[in-house]
């Protein structure tokens, strides 16, 4: 019977080994969940942050401001240009009538000048209106905070995918061929990472304005050289196994043996020290962005905030915010990886074993 038993029990997928494990590392686990809830919310953050009604009520009909554009005369209201929603909602219930305007949570855009609204000059201190206070120029450090997070964390995402694309296919060639092809394509990189990386976008930058795909692409051609020496002492290390000899002697062919047999068991080191190259990647722009060659103006950023508070260093909210804010995603980030790590552990699953 316990034969039986024992035939019985469904065997467990490595992965599902490995995610199990993750799970049960609590502090990298809920950091995961937060940290991706708050990643998919950033992209509906319009709904819940942004100075656009979501629904307006006009003489019977309905309107939907944040997909688009309406003008404030069609509107009723007596401005020139696009409609003031926060004041416009006012006017609606000042007037008494059928008509009503539904407002975001936080009814404040990222890129919004609210000098009209608030008494006294800029940066204003935080309040129950403006959770953050505001920047030098009027506009609402909360909201771009919010959306500063999303920029952040996708520029950090595609630059290292793309990275780690480059990386493991030369890493992979290099490991996999061996003899010439390694010689030659190692000196290569050694002499493609001696290039500056800060000069490089500085030269750019006088050259050329900054912007998103450029800094994408600039840096993803510095941040392949990592992960390329990891993977190609991988493939190294993995030809070199038993399963390789019988699969080559079986007559398999190299792209069956590096894709079926090799990479999967090389991509270990690839996967833990994904989170850490986010956070470096995260942490590059946040620097490009304070020494002013980073994303062009008014473009929500953590490092233009930073830069804003140390030139304004009496205002502490302009320097606090931006600093916890990232403190809090780099940690739960690194710990993130931590858990990876930890879960990938080849010492306690091994597809060898």
């Amino acid at each position: 019977m316990k034969e039986k038993k024992e035939n019985n029990k469904v065997s467990t997928s490595l992965f599902r080994k490995r995610w199990k494990k993750f799970k049960s590392l609590k502090r990298g686990y809920y950091s995961f969940l937060i940290i991706l809830t708050l990643y998919l919310i950033s992209f509906i953050l319009p709904i819940f942050i942004g100075r656009d009604a979501l629904i307006v009520k006009y003489n019977g009909e309905f309107y939907f401001p944040i997909f688009k554009y309406q003008s404030a005369e069609s509107l009723g209201q007596n401005l020139q240009g696009e409609a003031n929603y926060r004041l416009l909602k006012k006017q609606y219930q000042e007037e008494g009538g059928d008509n009503w305007v539904f407002m975001p949570i936080y009814p404040y855009g990222p890129n919004e000048n609210l000098l009209s609204e608030l008494e006294g000059n800029p940066p204003h201190p935080p309040s129950s209106e403006h959770w953050a206070g505001t920047d030098d120029r009027g506009r609402d450090v909360f909201a771009r905070l919010a959306y500063g997070f999303n920029i952040g964390l996708s520029f950090s995402i595609i630059v290292t995918l793309f990275a780690y694309f480059i990386g493991i296919s030369v890493g992979g060639t290099l490991g996999f061929y061996g003899g010439k092809i390694d010689i030659f394509g190692l000196r290569l990189i050694e002499m493609w990472s001696t290039i500056p990386f800060l000069y490089t976008i500085i030269i750019i930058s006088s050259i050329i304005q900054p912007n998103f795909i450029l800094l994408t692409f600039v840096l993803t051609l510095f941040g392949w050289i990592g992960i390329t020496y990891y993977v190609r002492g991988e493939f190294y290390r993995e030809k070199a196994r038993d399963y390789v000899s019988a699969a080559v002697s079986m007559g398999a062919k190299n792209k069956t043996i590096i894709f079926r047999h090799i990479l999967p068991n090389s991509l270990t080191p690839v996967i833990s020290f994904a989170p850490f190259a986010i956070v470096a990647n995260i942490f590059s722009l946040v620097s490009l962005d304070f020494l002013g060659f980073g994303l062009p103006p008014p473009t929500p950023s953590w490092g233009q905030l930073m830069q804003q508070g140390l030139v304004n260093i009496e205002y502490w909210w302009l320097i606090a915010t931006p600093l916890v804010s990232m403190f809090l995603t780099l940690l739960s980030i690194t710990f993130i990886g931590e858990a990876i790590r930890e879960a990938f552990d080849p010492k306690v699953y091994s597809r060898l074993r």
